[in-house]
């Protein structure tokens, strides 16, 4: 296929902030109107794009990456229906700029134009690839692989090609690289973008006709490292600094954090938070479309009008309409805070303020543990009610045809075939600082713990597709994980050993940090959903916080198709069924 008539424009930034930098990547300056993101539309079943990986060092030493479309666009929202055939040609027009914000490989790495894409596995600073976050297609070249699949720059454009599953939940999906090792540093300068499966009013009635807004909150590092805090905030403690020399986590909610927070590239830089702004016609009700596409930042969501929090009409999180199984389709769950881990989303309808009221949207602090980041309370943007305001640019059907009832059994209705135990755990360089790890390990329980190899081809887990199993993760650590998995999404059982009873699928979860002040490992239990014929091949799971999972903290399961022989080190174990009856108590605390 000729791919010449791909266009191909110069982006010029002309903001004075941009006077010593790169013209790629240009951002917002801060305090500006939140603009969304350019759209992408499938027409007659096919969504045909192009994205170009760039990235353009800035004068404070830190390197911006983003994806353009084929006239400049960042970002741009991939909007496509179920059933749709995807056609991305990706270009790798990344220069080596050094190590950016940190990589675990030499910047000067070098990388041979002419390898293969597909069997590369090439992992390097100026390596790219793309993951679609959620979506339940097959893991392999040209479709979702991350394993094996690395553009080079030089290379020829490099095509995913690939169907939206028929029966994939409507809802808020998302792409990233996925360079195992340079995974955080590419994500921390910005190389993100939502993809969003039409058709959410046909599960949830609530949204239909609704306007519809699309907020991505990344994170980057501090514009302001040595700052001190505002003089409006409380004392607080001496920060700690980790070995990564991020603010360790203080417990207050106060003082630096550990990386500086925008939404929709509209950066809100520490200390003063100056937040962006948010246009609505007043009391107007909206659909929010909110990605945390952030690197290691954890998000408490909440909407303040007079400081007062707000009502949030939750429809959906991570891409799946919740109570996707509730006939009439009319259930909101109202909530005043949405806590998103780094990689998860969440859709919710909120009224705008009323005119002469300005609102404001804030995360609050989020406790990450002795060992974790200080996730700090923050504005994000006041919303600001005029009459004048802008027309959303997307709009949901009002009068949608209500989705066909699920064709495959309620997840939580299911029997696992099987009980497999994970933890997440750290090697500390100090034993005595909980901040100090530098090796990072998701282990199967019985398996050595190891920091993840991406040459290996043995995985860690091998299950049957049509299957469904329970997997019991532990977190050993002082430090929150969110643990994640490729392909497919989850229902959560149990959370610190009590039974939750969610009617929506995940694919990103918190699994709570180690106090010491229990007598069991804090722990999930979670349902995991194979039968999809689509997820059969190899994929990874891991802790999504980027850091952890570039040094280390990442394992693969094998999907083979039914009655396939499993490798015998890979099946469950008679002690698994055993624990497995007991496993309502968790595991024991295990020195």
């Amino acid at each position: 296929m000729k791919i010449s008539v791909w266009a191909t424009v110069v982006v010029v930034c002309l903001a004075p902030w941009c006077a010593h930098a790169e013209s790629a990547c240009p951002r917002p300056e801060p305090g500006s109107v939140v603009k969304e993101p350019e759209d992408l539309r499938s027409q007659n079943g096919v969504l045909k794009a192009q994205l170009t990986a760039t990235n353009a060092a800035q004068a404070d030493g830190t390197i911006r990456y983003c994806y353009t479309d084929a006239t400049g666009h960042e970002s741009p929202n991939l909007r496509v229906h179920p059933g749709d055939l995807v056609i991305l040609h990706l270009v790798n027009k990344l220069t080596d700029k050094g190590h950016g914000s940190g990589g675990t490989m030499p910047a000067h790495t070098h990388v041979h134009a002419a390898t293969n894409p597909c069997t590369s596995g090439i992992m390097s600073p100026v390596s790219t690839n793309l993951h679609f976050h959620g979506l339940t297609i097959p893991p392999i070249c040209h479709q979702d692989d991350v394993m094996k699949t690395s553009v080079q720059p030089g290379d020829a454009p490099f095509e995913y090609r690939f169907k939206v599953p028929e029966n994939e939940p409507p809802g808020l999906y998302w792409y990233h690289p996925h360079i195992h090792g340079f995974s955080k540093e590419q994500l921390l300068g910005g190389a993100s973008g939502a993809l969003i499966v039409e058709g959410i009013e046909r599960a949830k009635k609530a949204a239909a006709g609704l306007p519809e807004r699309v907020f991505i909150i990344r994170d980057q590092d501090l514009v302001n490292p040595k700052a001190p805090p505002d003089k409006s905030e409380p004392v607080v403690p001496k920060n700690l600094i980790d070995v990564d020399g991020d603010t360790a986590n203080n417990g207050t909610g106060f003082g630096t954090p550990a990386k500086d927070l925008s939404i929709n590239y509209v950066p809100v830089p520490y200390p003063a938070y100056p937040p962006a702004t948010i246009e609505m016609k007043p009391g107007e009700k909206q659909l929010w479309r909110v990605l945390n596409a952030s690197a290691i930042t954890y998000l408490n969501l909440s909407v303040l009008f007079n400081r007062a929090p707000q009502p949030l009409g939750l429809i959906a999180m991570d891409g799946v309409p919740m109570n996707l199984n509730d006939p009439l389709k009319d259930s909101v769950d109202t909530q005043t805070h949405i806590g998103l881990p780094p990689g998860a989303r969440v859709e919710f309808i909120v009224d705008g303020p009323a005119e002469g009221v300005t609102g404001l949207f804030v995360t609050r602090t989020v406790d990450t543990g002795p060992g974790g980041e200080n996730d700090t309370n923050r504005m994000l943007a006041k919303i600001v009610a005029s009459p004048h305001a802008a027309e959303s640019g997307a709009k949901l059907e009002s009068s949608p045809v209500p989705l066909p009832p699920p064709s495959e059994a309620w997840l939580g209705g299911v029997s696992p075939v099987r009980v497999r135990h994970l933890y997440f755990s750290e090697k500390l360089a100090d034993p005595n600082d909980p901040a100090s790890a530098i090796e990072f390990y998701l282990t199967v329980d019985g398996q050595t713990p190891k920091m993840f190899d991406i040459n290996s081809d043995i995985p860690n887990i091998v299950a049957e597709q049509r299957t469904v199993e329970d997997w019991i993760i532990e977190n050993r650590s002082s430090e929150l994980h969110a643990f994640h998995i490729h392909q497919l999404h989850f229902l959560l059982l149990q959370y610190m050993e009590h039974d939750v009873h969610e009617n929506f699928l995940r694919d990103t979860v918190n699994v709570p940090y180690l106090t010491g002040r229990t007598l069991s490992y804090p722990s999930i239990r979670v349902r995991m959903d194979f039968r999809d014929p689509n997820m059969i091949g190899m994929f990874p799971y891991h802790c999504h916080l980027l850091e952890h999972e570039d040094k280390g903290m990442m394992g693969t399961i094998r999907i083979v198709p039914p009655a396939s022989k499993q490798s015998p080190a890979s099946d469950t174990t008679a002690a698994d069924h055993s624990r497995a009856k007991s496993s309502s108590t968790g595991s024991a605390l295990r020195k």
